[in-house]
């Protein structure tokens, strides 16, 4: 795999300030996984080739948009949101997912969440603290460490993606 398909990841500035630097990091960590998905068809998207798991493309996909709307709209705005795809009976039903269920809409719904994320924190200093709320047991964020955190998130997941589009295509890169 290599990235001459017409995805764009930004190598983050070497020399950025603080808030350049976590959001380049995190810009740089969201087009990778939309890079792991590039080029696949439906099917390929939903597979899950790494039994027992149920890790999917798809299925990251869905879980990055969950993560997005809860860290940076849940948690640091305070607002009350349903969940996207998970329920109280089912947790991880940002992975399970049913016929009607596309890749289309699962990136649509992601690429809302991630301009939704964005707007949340323009212009909102890195020191920001979240309200303390009935999310997370009441703890208190500061923007910065969710910012880190969904650093975090994206690379440990990416890690995932690409595991899974090898094992789909045997396409391999960074």
């Amino acid at each position: 795999m290599n990235n001459s398909s017409g995805s764009h990841r930004n190598e983050p500035s070497t020399t950025a300030d603080e808030r350049g630097m976590l959001d380049g990091w995190l810009d740089y960590h969201r087009d990778t996984l939309l890079w792991k998905c590039e080029g696949l068809r439906e099917e390929q998207l939903r597979r899950t080739p790494l039994a027992p798991s149920r890790l999917s493309l798809l299925g990251l996909v869905r879980h990055m948009a969950e993560v997005e709307r809860y860290w940076f709209r849940e948690i640091m705005l305070g607002e009350d949101l349903p969940e996207l795809y998970c329920t109280r009976e089912d947790p991880d039903g940002d992975f399970h997912f049913t016929d009607e269920d596309t890749w289309a809409e699962a990136e649509e719904v992601w690429r809302t969440e991630v301009e939704l994320a964005r707007r949340a924190t323009a212009g909102r200093p890195l020191d920001l603290l979240s309200e303390a709320g009935s999310h997370h047991g009441g703890e208190v964020f500061s923007l910065r460490w969710v910012y880190t955190h969904m650093i975090e998130e994206y690379a440990r997941h990416n890690g995932h993606a690409d595991l899974l589009r090898e094992q789909t295509d045997g396409a391999t890169g960074d």
